[in-house]
């Protein structure tokens, strides 16, 4: 999932395109801020009849791990199911 400052990411969307439930992504989520990996924000336009979405953005040093493990993943792409590692 690719975002943008246009288009930030938001737990549910997260959640839906990894496939994954909120009880996998939130702590995931929360341990890559803990590490200083991305960072956080509250949606301040109005969002009537429905809670206020939590967007994330990766951080310069989120971006390079980012990048370190998708070139891991790519010179050994047997190592590696759809969803994670084997």
């Amino acid at each position: 999932m690719a975002s943008t400052a246009d288009a930030p990411a938001w737990g549910l969307s997260i959640c839906q395109t990894a496939e994954l439930g909120s009880g996998t992504v939130y702590p995931i989520l929360e341990r890559l801020a803990d590490n200083g990996w991305i960072t956080s924000r509250e949606e301040t336009d109005p969002h009537p009849g429905r809670p206020a979405r939590r967007y994330y953005e990766l951080t310069v040093a989120g971006r390079a791990q980012a990048t370190e493990a998708f070139a891991k993943r790519k010179a050994s792409p047997l190592l590696w199911t759809a969803r994670g590692t084997a």
